[in-house]
């Protein structure tokens, strides 16, 4: 067995396994592939992003050496941003709202970055991150920005984000399956790893459907509105309308998950598949069994493992 010598973690993120969900999918005509990413450094895909965002705006002279980075996160991005400066050398400020689980603070700054959290507003309740609270984190964010003369690691505008599972993510799947992929889904924040998976696997071939799975209430990017803005799904459906990362080209179909399916699917993973992923890998089953039972029955479906249950141990998705 060959064992690879890494310069330093960050060459450990990304090439993490894909496992099939038998179990899970044991009375259901297809099957489902599960890409696991919350074994990455920093405990979830995002730190692809990390990597990728800084090492583009290093290598095209927009982020200088020893200059600060900031990012508005969830947590997720911010911890694979902090390991990825900290190993680089560049200082690194999170911007996250109050509303995100406390383990994400508290991991972000055990890995040196300085958080800023963000009160929420008055009708927002903790473990529910409304779009109203993603704007208070945005001016937050642009404030610290122009103080600090820092550069601004966007994840939802900055094409490095989506070129991350462009690149990697979605080849690291198509290669691991054989190419058997007869279809995606994937519930959406930034819109990422949506478009970067999308792209990569049609490229592939062409006639992959791929499918954004958005909270039960806020499917914004369907055309219904937030109606329920204030979901428990952490990591995404933002109610942003205008994702500048997604090609709608690439989307073939919409999924609606509710917090309830997305907390039981986490908690099966855990349970049946001795997976701990958080929210939106709930997310990401549920909607994956929606079109096995449906639209993709036979087929073969892939999904992300966002993050680890491990950031959520403070919220209710653990009982």
């Amino acid at each position: 067995m060959s064992i690879s010598l890494f310069k330093s973690t960050i060459e450990a993120i990304g090439q993490t396994p894909l496992v099939e969900l038998g179990r899970i999918t044991r009375d259901l005509d297809g099957r489902i592939l599960a890409k696991l990413d919350h074994l990455n450094p920093g405990f979830s895909k995002k730190d692809r992003i990390a990597r990728q965002m800084i090492e583009d705006a290093e290598a095209d002279g927009s982020l200088q050496p020893g200059q600060t980075v900031v990012e508005l996160t969830s947590g997720n991005t911010g911890t694979g941003l902090a390991i990825v400066c900290a190993i680089k050398g560049h200082p690194f400020v999170a911007v996250m709202s109050k509303g995100n689980s406390t383990e994400r603070a508290r991991m972000m700054r055990a890995l040196g970055a300085e958080v800023a959290l963000v009160d929420q507003l008055p009708d927002s309740k903790p473990g529910e991150v409304s779009g109203g609270d993603l704007a208070e984190v945005e001016r937050a964010t642009r404030e610290i920005v122009a103080a600090r003369s820092a550069f601004r690691a966007d994840q939802f505008t900055l094409e490095s984000s989506a070129r991350a599972h462009r690149l990697h993510t979605g080849p690291e799947i198509w290669e691991q399956s054989g190419g058997a992929i007869d279809g995606f889904c994937d519930f959406v924040g930034s819109g990422g790893t949506f478009a970067g998976c999308a792209a990569a696997f049609k490229e592939r071939r062409a006639d992959v459907p791929c499918f954004v799975i958005e909270p039960r209430g806020a499917a914004v990017l369907a055309g219904e509105g937030a109606l329920i803005p204030n979901h428990r799904i952490q990591g995404g459906g933002y109610s942003m309308p205008d994702l500048k990362l997604i090609d709608r080209e690439h989307i073939d179909g919409f999924l609606q998950v509710t917090d309830d399916e997305a907390i039981a699917c986490a908690r099966r993973l855990a349970r049946e598949e001795g997976i701990f992923g958080g929210f939106s890998s709930g997310a990401n089953l549920a909607g994956a069994l929606q079109l096995l039972e449906g639209r993709l029955s036979g087929k073969t479906i892939a999904i992300m493992i966002c993050d680890s249950g491990l950031k959520y141990l403070s919220t209710d998705l653990w009982e």
